[in-house]
């Protein structure tokens, strides 16, 4: 019989956090699912500590690291489930996260993505975030990012999920062609509810389904890795999915921020990482353009649709925080 719900988790040399997350995963009170471990060429025997999980979990093993996108595409190929979710190595469910998404889709039938709750695993009286948002010049932020447990908004919709932990309708994600391989990690998850969105799809963001994250645990918040593929792919996601009327004024925002966040890097030695990304993201443009029109094309909302999903307020976005609108 076919489980309800496959769980992707994409593993690169995550070292211990990989097996905490994965027995987390084996302790759900939601048992309906199947779990692909999609390991990117990892060297540091992790793998060999998932020995003793059972049936529902498999690996598929990657003979290189194709990155974030990539890897959770190959475990979502083939995939029969109604729902498929992706969790984070270092993202460790509480006992009733995936039954907290399912009883959710049961509430909201028509939406296509849910979020989860993700406190910060190293101080649990602060949030990690509370689902993604989407800053008018272009920037996504996870919300509420480093705020008090106490600032957790009930049941809403947000512009995206995290994919650190996060549920999408099967059918809607491969439809989409899943994540944009081009890249490799970070923004992938925006981008590709930016999709969604522009086809009328919703996220609702579930604040019963809790997972304890670490967060850039492998990557680093601040290292090169990380500034490189945020600025080339924020770049991207603006210019693949904004539409037309939005797209001109905030070509010029999205430059000022960038400006202003550049000037920040130089205390902390990020600038070149910063303005490297920016480069590859220019030269990219070609293939991201072409689709653009393709999108724009069959989108199915109006610009002003999208529009109301952003976050207009600089300070909002400045503080990292977070309005989860009502369902």
């Amino acid at each position: 019989m076919v489980a309800r719900v496959r769980v992707i988790v994409v593993n690169y040399n995550a070292g211990a956090d990989l097996e905490r997350c994965a027995a987390a995963l084996a302790e759900q009170s939601f048992a309906d699912f199947e779990a692909v471990i999609a390991d990117n060429g990892s060297t540091d025997g992790a793998l060999q500590a998932l020995a003793g999980l059972d049936a529902r979990f498999r690996v598929l093993s990657l003979a290189t690291n194709l990155g974030f996108a990539a890897a959770n595409n190959r475990g979502a190929a083939g995939a029969e489930t109604e729902w498929l979710a992706t969790l984070n190595p270092d993202a460790f469910p509480e006992p009733g996260w995936l039954g907290a998404l399912l009883a959710a889709t049961a509430r909201f039938p028509d939406v296509t993505m849910f979020g989860s709750t993700q406190i910060d695993d190293g101080d649990p009286s602060r949030l990690d975030g509370s689902g993604d948002a989407y800053f008018a010049a272009g920037f996504p932020w996870r919300g509420n990012h480093g705020h008090a447990i106490e600032d957790l908004p009930a049941d809403g919709e947000t512009f995206a999920p995290c994919a650190a932990a996060a549920l999408y309708r099967t059918t809607e994600f491969l439809a989409a062609g899943g994540f944009d391989e081009r890249f490799f990690c970070y923004c992938e998850d925006v981008d590709l509810a930016f999709r969604q969105r522009l086809t009328g799809a919703r996220c609702i963001q579930v604040r019963d389904a809790v997972v304890r994250h670490v967060g850039s645990g492998l990557t680093g918040a601040r290292s090169d890795f990380t500034l490189y593929h945020s600025a080339r792919n924020r770049l991207w996601t603006l210019f693949k999915n904004v539409p037309g009327a939005l797209l001109v004024p905030m070509i010029p925002a999205h430059l000022a921020v960038t400006l202003f966040i550049s000037a920040t890097a130089l205390r902390h030695g990020g600038l070149a990482s910063i303005w490297r990304g920016l480069r590859d993201g220019v030269t990219g443009l070609g293939p991201i353009w072409a689709e653009r029109r393709r999108l724009q094309h069959a989108r199915a909302v109006s610009w002003w649709s999208i529009a109301r999903a952003f976050t207009w307020s600089p300070l909002r976005f400045r503080r990292r925080g977070h309005d989860v609108r009502p369902p």
